[in-house]
């Protein structure tokens, strides 16, 4: 598709958007002069960044039309949960809390109930739904998110069920609204989609395709993110090196020189990035954060497992030794450099051989943070139906095993920092302790601190940390850099 047509295409659908959201927006307003209520709205976010960014957009939706935010689910106007289909746990919270929301739905009937996501996506989730949970209002999944406003106007005049899912990739449709989850930090998508199809995940079949954004729309959104106060910004994609692949020829570029031109952008502070397959990261991607000022020594490069075997059979095209060499090259080039990774346990015929493997790669790469976890069954994917499935009490006894070495490494690393100065971006208050203030070092790491205010908030500080512990880092402010 020409840039023309897309600019095109994105314009007509932002116009059409903002027609139906001022619709409502009346109607709101109307009722609010009649009985001086305000409708609210919460939104429930299942899943990854990915889900946290599209979340935001239908906040940022619903307060243009006029809605404020709910406290609980319980007394709001407008439910929504934004689902994500690749862990059974996730999808299990959905259907429990739509139980949970059918006798509030009786008591308050124009409550309306929305259901959208990953997990929409496939067909049977839909018809489980629609046969157990005729209380929902609304469905819709990940390739038409820009027609919710239409989308709910539809739904105040019918009393039935409403499903609007599409089967293909939708345009990216650029200028959508989004309400940012905080004033400091920021998502910015930067493609959507997956090609990789691993034999355990449903996102390639529920995010649809790799499509990138074009370098320009990029740049022009962080550098308006920055004109209203961010100072941080986290590129996201399912596969982010193989990032500008769909791009037309004039637009192309490389995830690594997107990086080099998002560093230049005047008062933005810090980026990161995430996921990065380990199958396309470049030795230009290593290079990039090596020679970036704004690109933070943090890579999050999910491995999975350590076994090669397995490796090939969840078809993630690259073995335990291509992994080790890509993680020594980033420690030779960014001497620094933090890492963190997706672990998994239990896939179908993993032996106790491949779970060594796995706490080998660990202790080699000594990583900050790991998200651990244990494999389940993806209804469409190929490993679901392969033989040799893992009882859960032995996942779970394999599970603990490894997070146990990951739980010890990542405490080891805190420890190095000890008496350590490190720069912190300030977030805002400690939750636990609001005689403490919080943020993030470069290498991603929670520091608390001490002897400053909210006045430092969106500050580069330098912080001497004097009690690390196993999950954060704790010490005392001594000097304010910007």
């Amino acid at each position: 598709m020409s840039e023309r047509k897309q600019v095109e295409i994105s314009k007509d659908k932002i116009m059409e958007q903002e027609k139906y959201i001022e619709q409502i927006h009346r109607m709101n307003e109307d009722l609010f002069n009649r009985t001086g209520k305000r409708k609210s709205c919460i939104c429930s976010t299942f899943g990854c960044q990915m889900n946290e960014h599209d979340s935001e957009m239908l906040m940022s939706m619903l307060e243009a039309m006029g809605y404020s935010r709910a406290l609980s689910e319980d007394n709001a106007d407008i439910v929504i949960y934004n689902t994500c289909a690749v862990r059974e746990n996730a999808e299990l919270k959905v259907y429990g809390n739509l139980g949970h929301l059918k006798n509030i739905k009786k008591q308050r009937p124009d409550m309306k109930i929305v259901v959208c996501g990953c997990m929409m996506q496939q067909a049977h989730v839909v018809e489980e739904i629609q046969k157990k949970h005729r209380h929902v209002d609304l469905i819709f999944g990940t390739h038409n998110l820009y027609k919710f406003p239409e989308l709910l106007l539809s739904t105040f005049d019918k009393d039935k069920m409403l499903v609007d899912v599409w089967d293909v990739d939708g345009e990216v449709v650029e200028g959508l609204r989004s309400n940012r989850k905080f004033e400091i930090k920021s998502f910015v998508n930067i493609m959507y989609g997956c090609n990789n199809f691993c034999t355990y995940c449903i996102v390639p079949y529920t995010r649809g395709r790799e499509r990138s954004r074009r370098p320009i729309e990029i740049i022009d959104e962080i550098k308006d993110l920055v004109a209203n106060g961010v100072k941080e910004v986290t590129l996201l994609g399912q596969n982010v090196n193989s990032y500008g692949k769909t791009l037309d020829e004039k637009d192309r570029i490389t995830f690594a020189e997107l990086l080099r031109e998002v560093n230049k952008i005047e008062g933005l502070e810090r980026i990161r990035f995430m996921s990065s397959h380990p199958k396309d990261i470049s030795d230009e991607v290593i290079y990039a954060i090596r020679d970036c000022d704004k690109v933070c020594e943090f890579l999050h490069l999910p491995f999975q497992a350590g076994s090669t075997s397995l490796l090939k059979k969840m078809n993630r095209h690259y073995t335990k030794e291509d992994y080790l060499r890509i993680i020594e090259k980033a420690k030779v080039e960014v001497p620094n450099i933090a890492f963190s990774s997706d672990i998994m346990i239990g896939f179908p015929g993993e032996t106790e051989a491949d779970v060594d493997d796995t706490i080998d790669v660990c202790e080699k790469v000594r990583y900050d943070s790991a998200f651990t976890f244990i494999y389940s069954k993806r209804r469409g994917t190929p490993a679901a139906k392969m033989e040799n499935q893992i009882p859960e009490e032995l996942k779970h006894q394999r599970f603990n095993r490894v997070l146990e070495v990951v739980n010890r490494i990542s405490g080891e690393k805190n420890q190095e920092f000890m008496g350590k100065i490190t720069e912190v971006l300030v977030e805002g208050k400690s939750k636990k302790n609001e005689n403490i203030m919080t943020g993030k070092n470069r290498q991603n790491k929670t520091v608390n601190f001490t002897g400053g205010d909210e006045s430092l908030v969106g500050k580069i500080i330098n912080v001497r940390i004097d009690d690390p512990k196993s999950f954060s880092l704790n010490g005392k402010l001594v000097e304010v850099i910007r």
